[in-house]
């Protein structure tokens, strides 16, 4: 996808979201965003190809296996969007407060068009994650492994 949808959505001399790209030392980034916008949902965020890679969970995220959450694929973010907390303006895309949820590294273990097996080392999450998609679509199933 890049980072021009991105851009596209958001007039940045109104909000404090980042336009910059930086690149991490670590990276392979993980993190879940808790963002209270029009509805509750958990903004879920993997480092890839000089992006963050996103998926909005409209319900909390799985910490044990069993449990599998709709995982809508957004527009990707710049990598330093990782570490943002605050509030979006009220009128801009994505109004509301975004604070991190857990955070930490993840090691990708298979990856093909439809599926993504990763091994997430966050506080809240740890443990083998699943990404499936549905065909055609932005939809996936997120759930933990094992």
């Amino acid at each position: 996808m890049g980072l021009e949808e991105y851009r596209k959505k958001r007039e940045f001399e109104k909000t404090n979201v980042s336009k910059r790209n930086e690149k991490t030392s670590g990276g392979n980034i993980y993190v879940i965003q808790k963002h209270q916008a029009r509805r509750l949902h958990y903004d879920l965020r993997l480092e890839m190809e000089g992006v963050l890679k996103s998926w909005a969970i409209p319900k909390t995220p799985p910490t044990e296996k069993g449990i599998k959450r709709l995982a809508v694929q957004v527009e990707d973010h710049p990598i330093d969007y990782a570490n943002f907390e605050g509030t979006i303006p009220k009128g801009q895309y994505g109004a509301g407060t975004v604070e991190i949820w857990d955070k930490g590294q993840y090691v990708l273990k298979a990856r093909n068009e439809d599926k993504l097996v990763f091994e997430i080392k966050g506080n809240k999450l740890r443990g083998d994650y699943c990404l499936v998609r549905f065909k055609g679509r932005k939809n996936w199933l997120f759930f933990k492994k094992k």
